[in-house]
Order: C-alpha cells, then structure tokens, then sequence
C-alpha cells in the first residue's frame, strides 16, 4: 500500500493494518522527511490518545494529515505507533 499526498509518496508498506476502514502503516513505513509533529491530540475510547504530523510535500503543508497512536490502549495494542492518514491523502496499493 502507498500513501501519496501532493503526487508524493510519503509512506508505503505491504504490511498494513485497516482499522475502521483505514489503512495503518508501520512507523518504519513512513518517509520522515514529509512529517513534522504537531501540537493536536484527540482521543478515542478504544484506541486512546491520538498524536498528529503535519506532512510538508513541495513547500505545502497538510496540517494534521497522519496520525498514530503512542500509547494504544490494550484494545488497539497491535496499531501502537502506526501511522493512518486522511485530509486528502490518497491510499492505493
């Protein structure tokens, strides 16, 4: 699978894991020169308190476009740290 945003890929794995429809990706997966982390957080009763990245694709930024899971709650232990996006980002295999 490939997360692409601003006609670049920005994460890409084989080992993905759809949670509610969206495909999480490995911490290793995502480019890390596309990210910068941002000051949101919201939580999820099952999963628990969700972090943000802003991801920077040719000098523009998709605020809050990528979000994972520090700290999963047992419920979402197997999403802990991988990375799901939305705001645009396209997912395509």
């Amino acid at each position: 699978m490939k997360a692409i945003w601003n006609n670049q890929i920005i994460a890409e794995s084989d080992a993905t894991i759809v949670v509610e429809g969206n495909h999480y990706f490995p911490a290793d997966s995502i480019k890390k020169e596309f990210y910068k982390p941002s000051e949101t957080h919201t939580v999820c009763s099952w999963k628990g308190t969700a972090s943000y990245y802003d991801v920077t694709v040719a000098g523009e930024t998709n605020k809050d476009a990528a979000w994972f899971y520090p700290e999963a709650l047992p419920e979402a232990k197997n999403i802990e740290n991988y990375v799901a996006f939305w705001k645009g980002v396209e997912i395509t295999e």
